[in-house]
């Protein structure tokens, strides 16, 4: 089977690498860059993608460029502790919970696809159509057309293939955030090896290691007038506004405009998602990751949920005939992803920060003077199962591997 790949994304990566650990030889990776640079901040790869990673046999690699947190921690404006759990393999997970630089998980997944696969990746290809069995591509020298006997559109949330069958969809859905991102090299903090997230539903300072000294934060400030209308998701902006925004965020375990003054430079970009939709296949064709389903960062999902989407649907692709196997990913994929969405725009396991603003603006003596223990576990539980990283889930699911 020819299968065609657009995008070389995280989730276009491991798609070809599982598509190959899954038997399948003609598997070609066209990215619409003209190069592959390690570009972006810090992600968190959970229990649940990790596993994936490391039944590919990536794990140890994976591993080795960055952290595992051992904690998860929230904090109201104010520094104080509204809740803390256990992560990775501090929380009974068979694998860990990995923080690492984007670009330099990219970096190693592309490795991993050449050593395996060979020259696959097509870089300067640009996706026009899709038109069975062929897809369309631009490039330098012209337009180039590739048999295909399935396409997977892992274009990213501006993805050509969703807006061939999507036409009237429109520019991504602003929820009124502006995220600042960044890295910085500057001193832990707590032990060392604790994610963060501080504010509630107007501010919030999200901060966790991701190795080598490096510390990656995201910077938050619901405000009128950007909307993201021609975001570039790598624009640098001047740090000055936004340390200004964030000047008495002085912690006694962490100095927040300290952090950001550090970083050798802050990106932009607007939290945007879409609205899910209800089909992701037409025909020899699919989505995957965030053309399929784009979704607000709150809970850290986003490249584990296209991990997951990429070895479901190898594993589908290995032992059903086409049109079942497509239909089988989706109907795996799909309403899976559809809560996540719509649950991450309730603010996700984040929620406990929104109700304790809500309730105690100006501090509380004790968090559970604000939300009861049963209330604090409910949202951290609820959210571990619709993401399906529960532990129990987790650890006793049968394996996605193909043979």
């Amino acid at each position: 089977m020819r299968i065609v790949i657009a995008g070389a994304g995280i989730g276009g990566l491991t798609t070809a690498l599982s598509l190959h650990a899954a038997g399948f030889t003609e598997v070609t990776v066209h990215e619409r860059a003209d190069a592959l640079r390690p570009l972006g901040v810090g992600l968190n790869l959970l229990p649940h993608a990790v596993r994936e990673l490391t039944e590919l046999g990536l794990g140890d690699r994976i591993a080795g460029l960055g952290v595992a947190p051992g904690t998860l921690a929230y904090y109201n404006r104010h520094g104080q502790p509204i809740w803390s759990e256990p992560r990775g393999l501090e929380a009974g997970y068979k694998w860990p919970q990995l923080s690492v630089h984007r670009g330099r998980l990219q970096m190693e997944l592309l490795a991993a696809v050449r050593e395996r696969l060979g020259d696959v990746v097509h870089t300067g290809h640009r996706l026009l159509t899709v038109q069975p069995p062929q897809a369309a591509f631009a490039t330098a020298d012209g337009d180039v057309t590739v048999a295909a006997d399935l396409v997977i559109g892992a274009d990213g949330i501006g993805s050509a293939l969703r807006a061939q069958w999507y036409p009237g969809e429109g520019a991504p859905i602003w929820n009124g955030l502006t995220l600042w991102r960044g890295t910085a090299r500057a001193p832990g903090f707590l032990d060392g090896r604790t994610m963060i997230m501080a504010g509630d539903a107007v501010q919030k300072f999200v901060a966790y290691p991701i190795g080598d000294g490096e510390i990656n934060f995201i910077a938050e400030r619901r405000a009128p007038g950007f909307a993201g209308e021609g975001a570039d998701w790598n624009r640098a902006v001047d740090p000055v506004p936004v340390i200004e925004l964030f000047k008495n965020w002085r912690f006694p375990w962490l100095d927040v405009p300290g952090l950001l003054a550090a970083a050798g430079e802050i990106l932009e970009y607007p939290m945007v998602d879409r609205d899910p939709v209800g089909r992701w296949t037409h025909g020899p064709a699919t989505l995957l990751g965030d053309a399929a389903h784009p979704m607000y960062p709150n809970g850290s999902n986003g490249a584990s949920q296209a991990i997951l989407d990429a070895r479901t649907l190898a594993f589908h692709l290995a032992g059903k005939p086409l049109g079942e196997a497509l239909a089988a990913y989706e109907n795996d994929r799909r309403p899976a992803t559809t809560a996540l969405v719509l649950s991450n725009r309730r603010q996700g396991p984040e929620q406990v920060m929104v109700l304790a603003h809500e309730r105690a603006p100006d501090g509380f003596a004790h968090i559970h003077d604000v939300l009861t223990p049963d209330e604090l576990t409910e949202i951290a539980t609820g959210y571990k199962k619709a993401a399906g990283f529960h532990p129990d889930a987790l650890n006793n699911r049968p394996s996605l591997s193909a043979r």
